[in-house]
């Protein structure tokens, strides 16, 4: 029997999962990150030469390696034909098969997603038991399908691309055996589906019974079950799709400046914004006032990508050089380049230096519960979870905002009261906090969010989201 390989890599802060599948010294990756190392080396552990680099569609939430791969190992890029792909690739069809030693990797056509979208079926030709591998990117989810409004689909209505993808599924997916595992490109935390499970595989049967997407419809019903209630797209999704049209250069390797405190103020004078990058408990009793909180504990790169200004430069805070280093990798993966260098010393470099700094008071749930219970109806309350989350219970009289339309709509909010800012676990509202504050309002962070207030015992209302 040939030896094969199966490896799946899991990003949890893109909640991205990408793979390396091998077989008799050759081997393939799908879908894979912006820094492929880790493709590189575990290609040499195990003595695979990767041959071909498989890109289920043009990822709009993150920017790919695949073209920097290629450069490095010799493989040949496969993308579906209708990418309009400006690199050198293989354009994919219905039916093409690549032997990749004993691996019969079969391209499936599975517009839905984006009209190029291609799912790639792996056979082990040398184990009839085994069960084959389809690699579905973001068309078949565990527990959902892709969304069809995303960037990838210019020409085509969100309708359109929902008929497709119920085509696909009805004379592609469920026509495959229940016993095909189903390895997606993303879990949940992703905004390329609104129902997504943690769950990093399946099966066809598995979700044959489960998926709600999946269960027999009429093709109109389905259609209008798909396109209603979509959350806005992230900006930065144009752009990353676009950048993954053309094949993104390789990951730069140079250095981030190390800035003093006096540069670092002379540069947040001139427009740049600071990007602090350490966790709410440690960023809500000192700061610099004016700088964003997004924190490397959580969805960092999905929420920089959201939240920032691809045009405006950032320096970044963090504890120490580890955290600078990630952090800069982290928002390359989503394609934001534009960081002009790193406090030196972080926030004691910059007290030290004689610059004032700020504070966020944060409320654990039971001090959060008591005034809620004192002064019912008169606290200004912002939850800023998706309104999916907040239907299924939330805080009375609180305004309901999402925390990538905040920007957008913090002028709705009173500036002469505080705001009481939560979400799920207190990560989003850290970073709500933040920007409360950059915009002049006394902001209180809820430490926990609606997870520990729910824990606790405290009791919340059915909400009809906004």
């Amino acid at each position: 029997m040939a030896k094969t390989f199966f490896k799946q890599f899991y990003l949890g802060c893109l909640s991205h999962a990408s793979y390396l599948l091998g077989s008799d010294g050759m081997g393939i990756v799908v879908d894979p990150q912006r820094d492929v190392d880790l493709y590189i080396e575990e290609a040499a552990r195990q003595e695979l030469e990767i041959r071909y680099v498989f890109e289920t569609h043009l990822h709009a939430d993150f920017v790919s390696g695949h073209r920097e791969l290629a450069q490095r190992t010799g493989a040949r890029i496969v993308v579906g034909e209708r990418a309009g792909a400006r690199f050198e690739h293989h354009a994919a069809r219905e039916g093409d098969v690549f032997e990749v030693g004993a691996l019969e990797v079969r391209v499936i056509e599975t517009p839905g997603h984006t009209p190029e979208s291609i799912s790639i079926l792996v056979t082990d030709t040398s184990d009839p038991q085994a069960a084959p591998k389809l690699f579905t990117g973001d068309t078949l989810f565990v527990g959902d399908v892709g969304r069809p409004d995303l960037a990838g689909t210019v020409g085509f209505s969100p309708a359109e691309m929902a008929a497709m993808m119920y085509d696909t599924i009805h004379e592609k997916l469920l026509r495959l055996d229940d016993r095909v595992l189903v390895y997606p490109a993303h879990v949940a935390g992703s905004l390329c589906g609104r129902n997504i499970s943690q769950e990093t595989w399946s099966t066809i049967g598995a979700q044959r019974r489960e998926n709600y997407a999946l269960k027999p419809m009429r093709k109109d019903e389905f259609v209008a079950m798909m396109t209603l209630g979509l959350p806005e797209a992230p900006a930065y999704f144009s752009k990353d799709a676009a950048m993954n049209r053309e094949g993104a250069l390789p990951l730069s390797k140079h250095p981030v400046p190390a800035l003093d405190a006096a540069e670092t103020a002379t540069l947040i004078q001139s427009g740049s914004l600071l990007l602090d990058v350490r966790p709410s408990e440690i960023y809500a009793p000192e700061h610099i006032r004016g700088s964003l909180n997004i924190g490397l504990d959580g969805q960092f790169a999905s929420w920089a990508g959201t939240l920032l200004d691809f045009q405006r430069p950032v320096i970044v805070l963090a504890e120490n050089a580890h955290d600078v280093g990630q952090a800069v990798l982290r928002l390359a993966r989503v394609g934001f380049s534009q960081v002009r260098g790193a406090l030196k010393g972080g926030i004691e470099a910059w007290k030290d230096a004689g610059f004032p700094t700020a504070s966020i008071e944060q409320f654990d749930v039971e001090r959060f519960a008591r005034l809620l219970s004192e002064r019912s109806g008169e606290l200004q309350v912002l939850d800023v979870r998706r309104p999916t989350e907040i239907a299924s219970g939330a805080i009375p009289h609180a305004v309901t905002i999402a925390l990538d339309r905040l920007p957008q709509c913090i002028d709705e909010l009173d500036r002469t009261r505080p705001v009481y800012a939560l979400c799920a676990s207190g990560y989003r509202s850290s970073v709500a906090a933040s920007l409360l504050e950059a915009a002049g309002f006394d902001a209180v962070n809820i430490d926990g969010g609606i997870n520990a207030y729910r824990e606790a015992g405290y009791e919340l209302f059915e909400a009809v989201p906004a």
